[in-house]
């Protein structure tokens, strides 16, 4: 299922933007019946500030669970959520009784369900309120009672600024297309989005190698294909500059166009379902054209209003 692929997504992007601030366990399990943590975090004594990361360095500023979904979470989905939570407390109580180490609450980690979207009801029925914590004031950010240690982020409504980007990229539909698209025009000197790029570029090559795709992910397909043209792009040029690459100019040049091709095939493949010659014969011209404008045309036009418009 492809679910799989996002929900790996989800954890891979995670540990990447909080490995630089201490320990990242990723699937952990805990006993006694096989239950897995999507990330459990941990902030390291001496970490650099945690700023670049807005509001999730906020979350993760102390220990803390993140549990990401795709979908809207269900009630099933958040009890088993919260249940992990506990298990996971329960474990740490008993290496503190056995290593007769006080255990602070503040050390406990909290849990932080990462959903798109989620019903008044819901949040309703689990106690979730705005505004708990003066520094957390954020749209979008509820908060379960004070000793469930929990809380929930919204993240269709979350506000679309800075401090909230690294989370909207986990959202769907319109919400990540323009959470990547923020990304992507930060300056290409930023560590953050040359890293996250390669990832969103392994989602798209991901479910780009899989069968029976979602209308929503074959879109999403779609929109990510530019994205990683310039991506690879900027990837060839960065191998060049650091002596990784020969052939110079050239080279370049040549890896460029070939990088180009190869997503304009895929692109053409997920818009049509496969590539015939007359499709094939496309490939070239295309290439030729400024990314935006390739994509533009592959997504708004028909097979046969893009051979026509080639063939003049």
């Amino acid at each position: 299922m492809t679910r799989f692929i996002h929900d790996q997504f989800a954890k891979d992007y995670l540990e990447e933007l909080l490995s630089p601030y201490g320990e990242v366990k990723a699937s952990h399990q805990i006993s006694p019946e096989i239950r897995e943590i999507d990330i459990w975090f941990s902030p390291a004594d001496n970490h650099p500030t945690m700023s670049p990361l807005g509001l999730l360095g906020k979350l993760a500023a102390k220990p803390a669970i993140f549990e990401p979904f795709r979908n809207s979470a269900k009630i099933d989905q958040i009890r088993s959520c919260l249940l992990k939570l506990y298990l996971l407390h329960g474990k740490l109580q008993r290496i503190a009784n056995r290593e007769k180490q006080p255990l602070k609450e503040e050390n406990l980690p909290s849990l932080w369900i990462l959903t798109p979207t989620l019903s008044q009801k819901i949040l309703t029925g689990f106690g979730a309120n705005l505004n708990q914590d003066g520094i957390l004031a954020e749209s979008g950010v509820y908060f379960l009672p004070q000793f469930f240690k929990s809380g929930i982020i919204v993240i269709h409504q979350l506000p679309e600024t800075i401090d909230t980007l690294w989370l909207r990229l986990l959202g769907r539909d319109s919400t990540q297309d323009r959470a990547i698209e923020e990304i992507n025009n930060l300056n290409p000197n930023n560590l953050l989005r040359s890293n996250i790029l390669n990832l969103v570029a392994n989602l798209r090559t991901n479910l780009n190698l899989r069968d029976n795709l979602e209308e929503e992910e074959r879109n999403l397909i779609m929109k990510l294909t530019p994205l990683y043209t310039k991506w690879r792009e900027e990837a060839i040029e960065e191998g060049i500059l650091q002596g990784k690459q020969e052939g110079k100019q050239e080279g370049k040049q040549e890896g460029k166009q070939e990088g180009k091709q190869e997503s304009i095939e895929n692109f053409l493949k997920v818009k049509f379902g496969s590539l015939d010659e007359d499709l094939s014969s496309l490939i070239q011209p295309l290439s030729e054209l400024p990314g935006e404008e390739m994509a533009r045309l592959i997504i708004n036009l028909s097979r046969e209003e893009l051979l026509q418009r080639f063939r003049q």
